[in-house]
């Protein structure tokens, strides 16, 4: 069944990719329709989580903020389509990164990087960075339940030097890469709400305690691998510039958990610029009635 699904639809996926960018912008304003105006998708989640951490918004910035949300959201599902067959130079031309020397200097030092980032502005394309530099890409991942569209996302990555790890292949993968000598940037999205009895730390994000994930911190740490930020900031519909960030170069100097709250600092820096690029849709406060205490 996994491979008949993929048969059928990679060819559709296949002909929205070679669109020009004009009719593919104009078939994500179709898919909003969709999902925002007949289907309503997450709509009672979004519009929860606006009110819980902004109260000062009234009902007429909430809904504001709810429809932008969702022309960004179209437009990354889309652009993700498109990277089937977009070119290099044309991905060069659409996220650019305005100090990517400092990745550069970084690696000129023989130092393996932990570059962490939110589910904000676009994620997608990032991958186009390792054009920029000589060592090896890896990013965490979920996998795709469909073992055929896993592949292909896989593939479409590898193009550019960058393989995608699981959470339970990472430790072994960057260890292997030490051993080896072998420099690495590893992108981390850290904003993800981690299962309360596992985790190690809770912080105040938006203004509303939650546990989060420190991994990315804990892996930097293991291996002394410098800690980046990406900003990604959303200049025009289907434009992007990235501007990176030092966290800790050296993280064994930094006490425990310093790196991931400034990290949490940093991402909250970016929604209250312009909220309507976060990724709304997930349930990021869910354990917010919730303490440590609760899972001992």
């Amino acid at each position: 069944m996994q491979l008949l699904i993929y048969i059928i639809a990679y060819p559709f996926l296949w002909l929205i990719s070679i669109l020009p960018f004009r009719l593919l912008y104009a078939f994500s304003d179709v898919i909003y329709l969709f999902i925002y105006r007949i289907f309503g998708y997450r709509k009672k989640t979004v519009q929860y989580n606006l009110r819980l951490v902004f109260p000062d918004k009234d009902n007429a910035e909430i809904n504001r903020i709810t429809r932008r949300f969702y022309h960004h959201f179209c437009d990354m599902m889309v652009e993700a389509i498109k990277s089937l067959s977009i070119s290099e130079a044309e991905m060069k031309e659409r996220f650019k990164f305005s100090n990517v020397e400092l990745i550069q200097n970084l690696e000129n030092q023989n130092r393996s990087i932990v570059l962490m980032c939110a589910h904000y502005g676009s994620w997608e394309w990032i991958f186009i960075l390792q054009t920029y530099v000589k060592s090896r890409g890896n990013a965490v991942y979920k996998r795709i339940e469909n073992k055929y569209f896993d592949r292909l996302v896989k593939r479409i990555r590898a193009k550019y030097n960058t393989y995608l790890i699981t959470t339970k292949e990472t430790i072994p993968v960057l260890v292997k890469l030490k051993k080896q000598g072998i420099t690495s940037v590893n992108g981390f999205v850290s904003d993800q709400t981690p299962k309360p009895w596992k985790a190690f730390h809770w912080k105040e994000f938006m203004n509303i305690r939650v546990p989060v994930h420190t991994g990315a911190e804990m892996l930097a740490k293991k291996l002394d691998m410098s800690v980046v930020f990406f900003r990604v900031k959303r200049i025009k519909r289907g434009f992007y510039e990235t501007t990176f960030e030092t966290i800790a170069e050296y993280p064994k100097e930094v006490p425990n958990y310093e790196i991931t709250d400034k990290f949490l600092t940093l991402v909250e820096q970016q929604i209250y610029e312009a909220p309507e690029y976060y990724l709304w849709t997930h349930k990021r406060w869910k354990h917010k009635d919730k303490s440590p205490e609760d899972y001992q």
